[in-house]
C-alpha cells in the first residue's frame, strides 16, 4: 500500500499459502462511499477460496482499481482512499507490519484487531437538484476493465458520462434510477444479484433476471437459479442452437482443474470398489437422531469415523510420496478431507487432526467446514494439508465412480448412493439398503493387499458397525 498526502492506495496483500494473484468477485463500496477502518471492501477469489478484504484506512472511496472479473498480481493497486493520515493509525501501522511479513492474518482473521462493519455509509444526498453537467458518482461499470498505461500501471476506473445514471427527484430528494426490470416480487424492487458471474451469465443466455426467482437468503438470485432458468429455456425452445460460451478457467477452477491434471500425470492410480449391505448403519444413524438428535451425526460423520479407524490399521495409505527424495512419507495424524459441492464448484475442506476426534466432533465439525464452504467464507488454511479424502458422491444421486486422487495424498474413498436392492441376507433374498464403496490409491505407496484390506475394513464396518466398539 502507497500514501500521498491524504490519498491512500491500497494493493492486493499477501494471501498466504503461496498465492499470487486474486480475481476480484464483488465490491462492497463504491466511489464516494465513507470507509472505516477494517471495513470490508472488496471479495476476491483466490485459487483456494473466495476471501473478504477489509481496508486498513478510513476515508472516502476515491477510485476502485479493479473492476469485477479482473485479476489482480499480489500488490497490485486495489482500491484507493482519501481523508485520513495514515501515519496517524496506529492499526493501519499493524497492517502494513502483518503485510510485510506476509502472515494473511488480515485476510483470515477478516480485520487488524477491530470488528469492522460492512455496512457502506454514504454521502448525505443533495436536497437540490443536480446541474445540468453534474455527474453521479459511481462504481465502475459490471464489465470494465481497468485501464492501463504504456508502462502497464494500473489506473483507477473513473465514472464516465456514459456510465452516468440519470437522476430524478421526489420529495425525499433525487434518487438514482435502476436500469433492470422491475421484479414480480415487489413492484419498482430490481432483482438481488450480488454475484457479477451470476449477472454475467445471465446476460449470455438472455436471461430477464427480473422474471427469476430467487433461492438465496434474502431473495438473493444464486448462479444455480440462472442455470436452471437457462435449462427451463432451452427445454422451451430446443431448436434454438445455445451460443458458444468461453469460460476462463480462475480461482477455485482452475486450482481443481491444475491439481486433478497433476494427480492424473503423476500418480499410477488404481480404483478397486465392493458393493456394502449398509442397512445396519442407517438404523445406527437413525438410532442416534431419536436418541441424540442434538449430536447433529449423519452418515458421513460415521463413514468419517469408519476411515479414521482403517488408516490407523492400514496407514499405508495415510501418506504422501516424497519424488525429490524418492521417499514415501507416512503421516502420524490424520487431516480428513471431504468434498463439498458449493456454488462456486467443488472444494475439499479438511478436517484437521480427525483421528483425535469423536464421531460427534466429526460430526460438529463437517457441519461447520460444510456451512462455510457453501457461503464461500473457507479461510485458505481449511483447504490445504489433507492426507486421506472422503468423496460421499451419493448425494448427486449415482451408484459409483473412480474417483481422481486429491493430490499429493495417496488414496480417496468414494461412496455411492444408499438404495434398496435385492440382497441375500440370512440365507433369504430380501431388500436392503446396498451402496457402493470405490477405493482410488496410489500404486507406489501399497500393492493391492493392503488397498483391499483397508477397504474391507471398510465394507465390513459399514456392514456391522459394532465394529468400531471393539477398540474403543
Amino acid at each position: 500500500m502507497t500514501a500521498t498526502g491524504t490519498r491512500q492506495v491500497f494493493r492486493l496483500p499477501d494471501l498466504g499459502e503461496g498465492l499470487t494473484e486474486a480475481e476480484v468477485l464483488d465490491w462492497k463500496v463504491a466511489v464516494g462511499d465513507t470507509v472505516e477502518v477494517d471495513q470490508i471492501v472488496v471479495e476476491v477469489e483466490t485459487a483456494k477460496a473466495a476471501v473478504e478484504v477489509p481496508v486498513p484506512y478510513a476515508g472516502t472511496v476515491l477510485a476502485l482499481h479493479a473492476a469485477p472479473g479482473a485479476v489482480l498480481s499480489v500488490g497490485e493497486p486495489l482500491i484507493e482512499i482519501g481523508g485520513a493520515a495514515p501515519a496517524e493509525d496506529p492499526a493501519a501501522s499493524r497492517y502494513r507490519e502483518e503485510e510485510r511479513a506476509g502472515s494473511g492474518n488480515v485476510l483470515i482473521g477478516y480485520g487488524t484487531g477491530h470488528h469492522g462493519t460492512s455496512r457502506r455509509r454514504r454521502r448525505p444526498a443533495q436536497l437540490k437538484a443536480p446541474a445540468p453537467d453534474a455527474r453521479p458518482l459511481k462504481a465502475p461499470a459490471e464489465d470494465a476493465r481497468p485501464l492501463r498505461s504504456a508502462a502497464g500501471e494500473a489506473r483507477p476506473l473513473q465514472p464516465s458520462a456514459a456510465d452516468a445514471r440519470p437522476l430524478k427527484t421526489s420529495s425525499a430528494g433525487p434518487r438514482p434510477l435502476r436500469q433492470e426490470a422491475a421484479s414480480s416480487r415487489t413492484p419498482g424492487q430490481a432483482p438481488r444479484v450480488i454475484s457479477p458471474l451470476v449477472r454475467r451469465i445471465a446476460r449470455e443466455h438472455g436471461i430477464d433476471l427480473a422474471q427469476v426467482t430467487p433461492t438465496g437468503p434474502r431473495e438473493v438470485i444464486l448462479r444455480r437459479d440462472v442455470e436452471q432458468a437457462i435449462e427451463r429455456a432451452g427445454a422451451a425452445s430446443p431448436a434454438t442452437p445455445r451460443p458458444l460460451e468461453r469460460i476462463p478457467l480462475r480461482g477455485v477452477r482452475r486450482a481443481v482443474a491444475e491439481k486433478m491434471s497433476r494427480s492424473r500425470t503423476e500418480i499410477p492410480d488404481a480404483t478397486t470398489w465392493v458393493d456394502v449391505d449398509a442397512t445396519d448403519l442407517v438404523a445406527a444413524r437413525d438410532a442416534l437422531r431419536r436418541t441424540r438428535p442434538q449430536l447433529g451425526i449423519g452418515l458421513l460423520a460415521l463413514l468419517a469415523r469408519i476411515c479414521v479407524d482403517g488408516l490407523r490399521r492400514f496407514p499405508e495409505l495415510n501418506s504422501t510420496v516424497d519424488t525429490d527424495r524418492s521417499e514415501i512419507v507416512r503421516y502420524g495424524h490424520v487431516n480428513l478431507g471431504f468434498a463439498a459441492q458449493t456454488d462456486r464448484g467443488l472444494v475439499v475442506p479438511v478436517v484437521r487432526d480427525a483421528h483425535l476426534m469423536t464421531t460427534a466432533q466429526l460430526a460438529a465439525e463437517l457441519t461447520r467446514l460444510t456451512g462455510l464452504a457453501r457461503e464461500g467464507k473457507l479461510p485458505p488454511e481449511s483447504l490445504t494439508g489433507g492426507t486421506f479424502t472422503l468423496n460421499n458422491y451419493g448425494v448427486f444421486g449415482v451408484d459409483g465412480s473412480t474417483p481422481i486422487i486429491n493430490h499429493p495424498e495417496a488414496a480417496l474413498l468414494g461412496v455411492g448412493r444408499v438404495i434398496d436392492r435385492p440382497w441375500v441376507h440370512g440365507g433369504v433374498v430380501t431388500a436392503r439398503k446396498i451402496a457402493q464403496l470405490s477405493l482410488t490409491f496410489d500404486h507406489r505407496v501399497c500393492d493391492g493387499g493392503a488397498a483391499g484390506g483397508f477397504l474391507r475394513h471398510v465394507a465390513d464396518c459399514v456392514e456391522n458397525p459394532a465394529i468400531l466398539l471393539a477398540d474403543t
